[in-house]
């Protein structure tokens, strides 16, 4: 059973979705206020975190902030706001996906399963393969990043669509072939991969304007170039 925490101010949508998840078989931690979510994360890390962007004192953009400097676990925004302003701001704080109130339970228990399946991929031992992009390096089996030598602090998300991106070194990849492999969406929302990219661009290069690893192909998408 995985473990979800669950950070809503609204006590009647908490119990409900508490619920509804605990049917779908998942173990539910649910609290009202972000300071609350933070010091259980720190106590009892859950396997992925809900956060809505309204909540009272800290609200959720720097409670995901907060919680992206010390842990990788997945995030996902749950709000009523759906405004391209705020959905953009929730992905850039360091939230991996969002999904708009109301919440239909059964589309929110599959982007947990394929948030899980997106974990990295825990070696045993040392990393045999080494993907290397001039001074930046990627080592799937490890889970690693590394620039200029130095360790890459990376989350989960990050991790899969640098990963899928290196596997086809200079092969343009759309945005909606990336949202396949690395959200497991069909259909979704280009955004996703654009804000992704962004913040892998301020991790590994030297200038986040300037990319010379992760690069655009003007309507067409993404490549990372050898």
């Amino acid at each position: 059973m995985s473990a979800v925490l669950l950070i809503e101010d609204d006590d009647r949508i908490r119990l409900s979705l508490a619920m509804a998840l605990e049917d779908e078989g998942y173990e539910t931690h649910a609290v009202a206020t972000a300071e609350e979510g933070l010091e259980l994360q720190r106590r009892q890390p859950a396997d992925a975190v809900l956060v809505d962007l309204m909540l009272p004192g800290m609200d959720g953009f720097e409670c995901i902030r907060q919680l992206r400097r010390t842990d990788d676990v997945p995030v996902i925004v749950v709000s009523a706001r759906d405004d391209t302003h705020d959905i953009v701001a929730g992905l850039e704080a360091g939230a991996d996906d969002y999904v708009v109130k109301p919440v239909a339970v059964k589309e929110l228990a599959a982007r947990l399963r394929a948030l899980r399946r997106r974990g990295r991929a825990a070696s045993a031992g040392p990393s045999m393969t080494v993907l290397t992009f001039g001074d930046l390096e990627i080592r799937p089996e490890a889970g690693e990043v590394r620039l200029h030598g130095e360790p890459v602090a990376v989350t989960r998300t990050e991790f899969r669509l640098l990963c899928e991106l290196a596997e086809h070194p200079g092969q343009v990849l759309s945005r909606q072939q990336l949202l396949s492999r690395v959200w497991e969406y069909e259909i979704g929302d280009e955004r996703l991969v654009d804000v992704h990219v962004g913040r892998l661009r301020h991790k590994i290069e030297d200038s986040a304007g300037k990319p010379r690893h992760l690069v655009t192909v003007r309507g067409l998408g993404y490549k990372l170039q050898p």
